[in-house]
């Protein structure tokens, strides 16, 4: 009697854990016809200006220390400081804040 084997599918999700998980535990040539090619970019960068920021070093720590607290990256920290101060600085008034949230990753379901 000849035993099925239930096909496995790719993971339909943005986690690079989940991912690197099934990557590790299976063989990409098992899944070839599952393959598309790309004739776009896959991952493209957000717009906008990057700036960067000398700090001396017990300032840098602190800011470390306050982000981990938060459970954000201290860019996360610094973005929302310098738009809040310039929402407060701008003639249309404050704006609501909406604190500093860890990004999570939505999912797509299949």
């Amino acid at each position: 009697m000849e035993k099925t084997t239930k096909r496995r599918r790719i993971p339909n999700t943005d986690s690079i854990e989940e991912l690197a998980k099934f990557w590790d535990t299976h063989d990409l040539t098992d899944f070839e016809k599952d393959l598309e090619e790309a004739y776009e970019p896959v991952f493209v960068r957000a717009k906008g200006t990057s700036l960067s920021i000398d700090l001396e070093p017990p300032a840098a720590q602190h800011l470390e220390e306050i982000a981990r607290s938060k459970g954000v990256k201290e860019t996360t920290v610094l973005r929302q400081w310098i738009l809040e101060t310039l929402h407060e600085s701008s003639p249309a008034g404050p704006r609501p804040n909406r604190g500093l949230q860890p990004r999570t990753r939505k999912t797509r379901r299949g």
